[in-house]
């Protein structure tokens, strides 16, 4: 590549040639890897500015908004860049950060600012979020009077800290002064919808505030029609494969599933999700049919329109799991003090939330309800989303997907995962299934070769199966590390012969596994991260990518704990600065985890 046409500046260029001359491979390795990250990150959108000349209707004295976003898998970014180009169209300026690249000394400055930001695990702020969230709930947050604002939420009912993020920012910024455009919005996983709305609501109010800006948009060319699938409008994909991929002496049950996109003009890559739009067990469907006394067929007001009572449960609502917020509207529509007693105790909310679905509720504290009344006390049936396990450079026009089938017993009745058994019991070759691909900008397989470290357990290997895939049709043959964990080498070590013949042509250069059951003392893929602690330094000092895909309470918790000891030990640093330096691996993008 020619230096004479760089985009750098002579500035620029002068730095460059400084810090090359008499560079060394391994710097050389360790640079490659920080660019690498650099580059990921703001293509993504993680500085992402939406500047004057791109906004279609901006005039001279525009109003002024800040746009800030926290997010983990990339949906709060998503909303953001919505809303920027509505702003656009209604002659509002918008700058949009990502709560990581913010400076905090300019919120005393700002006019309007609108928070968008989602609640990672139980009620923690995600990753990208923490600082900005620790300064506005901190004793440094300055007084903010000259400041509206508001805050869009999104979490999860299925967490008992249902949005705790935004709600603790909200009240932040209450605290210091500021004044809100519109109360706080709290979205459950069915949030667009909601959002949309929130964005319309929030961008009039803005409006108000000077004649230049506008309530409604500005009338724009027609854009051609190109089919697009969603959530709101889902691909038919049909089922080209199914096969059990773990053991007869399993005691989990593990399947590939691979669907056909042919038709769909559907493109996803590594590290994405695929949506699947579930079915609850017809078995379970039937049970709360039975124990409400009601006719299956009544029809009934749903969310979307009238429809039979039992094709509502089996299709749009969720009755395999219950949410502290089913639990609150049960006990406000009955009364029943043992059930306001298990809202007053934390463990025994715990307890309760815990293997339990809404039949449980209903046969433990019985009260009579109408079909419709039972419907209002629950939330939407989300989709269920799996970790894409191909690469289309690999598959073409197809998806594959590694599923674990849910079900166990509780309280003398088998329970069923929504999804995991409607893919693994229900469905059958040649079916058709709806799906969309739900993209992660922030789980990214590098396009160089950089060296990737990709740590799993359990279907949490699904997306390193996609990434050694397209490092074998890309031909990169770069440095790959693999530590995967379950309980039995015979038979719970997913895609085997697979592994081996990456091994075998070098598109995997090493893998350790753990398998936690072959011996007395159980081994994790922790453990096996500190017995190559030194060797797995080197990498990751050189550039190397970190990745962890898998459960987020208790292996993930272990592996970024393995990891902050490995830092400090191997790096020769205090506790802080190991903190320091894992948390600059986050802001590079060379450390990305995918956990659920």
């Amino acid at each position: 590549m020619s230096i004479k046409f760089s985009p750098l500046t002579e500035v620029q260029l002068k730095a460059l040639q400084q810090l090359t001359t008499g560079i060394q491979q391994e710097q050389i390795t360790w640079l490659n890897g920080y660019f690498q990250g650099l580059a990921g990150s703001v293509a993504v959108g993680s500085t992402t500015e939406v500047r004057p000349e791109e906004q279609p209707a901006e005039a001279a004295g525009a109003l002024p908004l800040t746009i800030l976003y926290g997010t983990h898998t990339g949906r709060s970014e998503a909303l953001a860049k919505a809303l920027s180009q509505k702003a656009a169209e209604r002659n509002i300026k918008s700058v949009i950060k990502p709560m990581d690249d913010y400076k905090t000394k300019q919120l005393k400055d700002e006019k309007n600012l609108l928070v968008i930001v989602s609640t990672h695990g139980e009620g923690e702020p995600p990753e990208m979020a923490e600082d900005f969230y620790f300064f506005l709930t901190g004793k440094r947050v300055p007084k903010l009077d000259g400041l509206n604002y508001s805050v869009l939420a999104l979490g999860d009912k299925s967490y008992k800290l249902f949005c705790q993020t935004g709600v603790d920012m909200n009240q932040a910024l209450s605290k210091a002064g500021a004044k809100p455009l519109l109360p706080i919005l709290k979205c459950d996983v069915d949030y667009e919808d909601d959002a949309e709305k929130w964005g319309e609501a929030v961008l009039a109010e803005l409006a108000k505030q000077q004649p230049n800006a506008s309530s409604a948009p500005v009338q724009t060319a027609a854009k051609s029609e190109v089919a697009s699938y969603s959530k709101k409008n889902p691909f038919a994909a049909t089922v080209l494969d199914k096969v059990q991929i773990t053991g007869r002496d399993s005691d989990k049950e593990v399947y590939h599933l691979e669907l056909s996109l042919e038709g769909s003009g559907i493109t996803y890559e590594p590290g994405d999700a695929l949506g699947v739009i579930a079915q609850n067990p017809p078995q379970l469907v039937d049970d709360i049919i039975a124990t409400l006394g009601v006719i299956d067929q009544e029809v009934v007001e749903t969310r979307i329109g009238k429809l039979p009572f039992n094709e509502a449960l089996k299709h749009h609502y969720e009755v395999t799991l219950l949410t502290r917020d089913v639990i609150e509207k049960y006990a406000e529509k009955t009364g029943i003090e043992a059930v306001k007693a298990i809202l007053e105790d934390d463990k025994k909310l715990d307890d309760y939330l815990y293997g339990h679905d809404v039949l449980d509720l209903l046969h433990e504290f019985p009260f009579k309800l109408t079909a419709t009344e039972f419907l209002e006390l629950l939330r939407p049936l989300p989709p269920r989303l799996y970790s894409i396990s191909s690469s289309q450079e690999a598959v073409e026009d197809e998806v594959h997907i590694t599923v674990s089938r849910v079900r166990y017993e509780n309280k003398g009745r088998k329970r069923y995962g929504a999804c995991s058994t409607f893919l693994a019991d229900r469905l059958q070759i040649d079916d058709e299934v709806l799906i969309y691909i739900d993209k992660n900008p922030n789980f990214r397989l590098p396009q160089n070769g950089t060296p990737i470290i990709m740590v799993g357990a359990g279907t949490g290997i699904a997306p390193y199966r996609a990434f050694l895939q397209q490092r074998e049709s890309a031909e990169l043959k770069g440095k790959s590390w693999l530590f995967f964990g379950e309980r039995h080498f015979a038979s719970d070590f997913l895609y085997q012969l697979e592994w081996q013949k990456y091994l075998q042509k070098g598109f995997l250069e090493k893998i350790d596994l753990a398998f936690s059951r072959d011996q007395k003392e159980k081994v994790y893929v922790q453990h096996k991260l500190l017995e190559q602690q030194k060797e797995l330094f080197e990498w990751i000092n050189n550039g190397a990518i970190f990745y962890l895909c898998g459960d987020m309470k208790y292996m993930a918790r272990d592996v970024q704990a393995a990891l902050l000891e490995i830092i400090q030990t191997q790096g020769g640093m205090t506790e802080e600065q190991a903190k320091a330096y894992f948390k600059k691996l986050k802001k590079e993008k060379r450390f990305m985890a995918d956990v659920y």
